[in-house]
């Protein structure tokens, strides 16, 4: 029997059963289109990370303070102050850009308006380390942190929390913060989320202002942010940052620190392994509707070879061999698994696209998944049809002819 002939009577049998053989594909169905799901879930939500903590930057180190300890026990945590910051930019040997970051929530008023949001006390090269832009007016610089003026960069969003002020008529108004009046210098471009950052809902001030005007003169920074011009530099300026903060807070070589290093890509690495290990966790759950799908389809090939013990008893005496059987009863299996597995990807690229339209959830159906999703439901056909092939490959045509 040729191979097209073989495929024509599989499809026919197929068809024959419509009902049966559309129930029996449901389970694949279902199976890859959790798969594919799943998996454009985890991507889109590492897309989505991946693109924040660029924004981020990815040649930026962060120092925060730590927990002191004395004999394996917690004395509480450190403090870094704006000496350590001075010490970083000034003996980098100008490797780093630095900025100190003190920041606090605080009541802003304007006019009759009013927003409880984080005033973010900064240096000038803050704007330069995340790549912040203005759109109108212009950022502080170095001169007004050192003389403590009272001026105030505003995130793109800030202009409509404050009475849907169009932004250009910002610049050069009033606002208080913390009942303390604060002249309004520039408007930043929009910016978007940033990891666990909003700069666009953030309102940037001189960090000596800050400290000694807004939030009650204590020496006690949030963060210290060094920037590299390069990612490649990234491991010199850790080793810098590490001796130079160790000298200030009297650390010696071999003691613990009281500090903590972090960067972008470490972040998004760490970010990236948790997100894989939940989307195999995901996949691996809905891969077990496909195992259930397998069972399915070998279940009802077998009871396909039962009810057709007769037709294979008389293609067998008309000359149909072992393999041709064999191939028959396989080509019917893979069909049904290949034909749920192409409707599961449809299925779950469907589903895709309302989480993302419906609940605003990225997602991204990668090409390398769906090319997986199909080759697996085709093996899944050839593995589970194998024995129902073969025990209909074995009959013996006289038994099969006298089956009733």
């Amino acid at each position: 029997m040729l191979l097209f002939e073989i495929v024509m009577v599989a499809m026919a049998a197929v068809r024959a059963n419509m009902l049966r053989s559309v129930l029996t594909t449901l389970g694949i169905v279902i199976g890859i289109a959790a798969v594919i799901t799943m998996v454009a879930l985890g991507e889109g939500a590492q897309q989505r990370v991946e693109e924040q903590i660029n924004r981020m930057g990815t040649s930026v180190l962060t120092v925060r303070p730590g927990q002191q300890m004395w004999g394996g026990v917690s004395r509480g945590d450190t403090e870094l102050s704006v000496d350590d910051a001075i010490a970083l930019r000034d003996q980098s040997n100008g490797l780093l850009q630095v900025s100190p970051e003190q920041q606090s929530r605080l009541q802003v008023a304007y006019k009759r308006w009013n927003s409880n949001t984080q005033i973010m006390g900064v240096w000038p090269e803050y704007f330069e380390i995340y790549d912040h832009g203005l759109q109108y007016g212009r950022f502080f610089d170095q001169g007004e942190v050192q003389g403590r003026r009272r001026v105030a960069v505003l995130g793109f969003n800030m202009a409509e929390t404050l009475g849907e002020t169009p932004p250009e008529l910002l610049v050069g108004e009033t606002i208080q913060i913390r009942g303390i009046m604060f002249e309004v210098i520039g408007i930043m471009e929009e910016k978007g989320d940033a990891a666990w950052v909003r700069p666009d809902d953030q309102v940037f001030i001189p960090q000596s202002t800050a400290q000694y005007r807004v939030m009650g003169g204590r020496d006690r920074l949030n963060s210290i942010y060094a920037a590299t011009e390069t990612p490649e530099q990234l491991d010199a300026a850790f080793a810098e940052i590490d001796r130079i903060v160790r000298r200030e807070h009297r650390i010696k070589a071999g003691e613990e620190v009281d500090f903590n290093i972090r960067n972008s890509a470490d972040l998004l690495e760490t970010f990236n392994e948790t997100t894989q290990t939940f989307a195999f966790l995901l996949a691996g759950i809905a891969a077990i509707s496909l195992l259930v799908g397998g069972i399915g389809i070998m279940n009802i090939m077998l009871v396909s070879v039962t009810e057709r013990t007769r037709e294979i008893g008389v293609r067998k005496a008309l000359g149909a061999t072992r393999r041709a059987i064999m191939t028959q009863f396989l080509v019917e299996a893979l069909f049904l698994c290949v034909l749920g597995g192409m409707i599961g990807v449809a299925a779950g690229y469907g589903a895709s696209e309302m989480m993302t339209r419906v609940a605003s959830w990225e997602t991204r159906v990668a090409p390398e998944a769906v090319a997986a999703a199909i080759g697996f439901s085709a093996a899944v056909g050839l593995f589970f049809g194998l024995w129902p092939a073969r025990r209909a490959a074995l009959l013996d045509p006289i038994d099969a002819l006298r089956y009733e």
